[in-house]
């Protein structure tokens, strides 16, 4: 059965932005079917159209789906693996640059803070996003200009994370010039051959 990868961009991203290109070559070069979406409105991310709508680009999950999430898209998986049903599992999910608490710069500007406030304040499940998968790496950058390295440390003890740093990578988006993660793909692989 063909392994699946779903990349899940940012708020204010796109497809086309940063590693997302690099990767889907990478990967699909080793015969993984790879999609990244470009997801709705990403200007203006909410938690009710970003979830229904990543339920069906995936269709029917099971564990030859994997998740790879950026900022804010990290949030979108974990809120749609909250909705998969009991037994329903993933093999694998890696949250790049992944958030549930901001450093205050990040909601300086009213508009992003009211875009924000509901993926802050609306609670997570933890328990249920945690029995839909095996396995979990949070990659974080030691100096991301919005995300505390703390929220990695979350991740670590809701979730079982791995947890890699890398450094001097800020958001590790497009917007801060990383091109080429290859610690995705390093996870990525893990879980595959498991």
């Amino acid at each position: 059965m063909t392994k699946r990868v779903f990349i899940i961009h940012g708020w204010e991203g796109s497809p086309q932005e940063g590693w997302f290109p690099w990767l889907k070559k990478k990967l699909e070069a080793e015969g993984v079917e790879v999609h990244v979406p470009a997801m709705p409105d990403p200007a203006h991310p909410t938690i009710d159209t970003w979830v229904p709508f990543l339920k069906h680009v995936v269709g029917r999950a099971d564990e030859q789906t994997f998740m790879v999430g950026h900022s804010i898209g990290c949030q979108a998986i974990l809120r749609y693996l909250e909705t998969l049903p009991a037994g329903v599992k993933v093999g694998g999910v890696v949250l790049v640059a992944g958030w549930v608490t901001l450093k205050p710069v990040a909601m300086e500007d009213e508009e992003a803070a009211a875009v924000a406030t509901p993926w802050l304040e609306r609670p997570l499940n933890w328990p249920k996003i945690r029995s839909h998968f095996e396995n979990l790496t949070a990659i974080m950058s030691d100096d991301d200009q919005y995300v505390p390295v703390e929220a990695g440390k979350l991740f670590v003890r809701e979730l079982g994370a791995k947890l890699v740093i890398e450094h001097q990578k800020r958001h590790l988006g497009g917007e801060d010039g990383v091109m080429v993660l290859t610690s995705v793909v390093k996870s990525l692989k893990g879980m595959m051959n498991q």
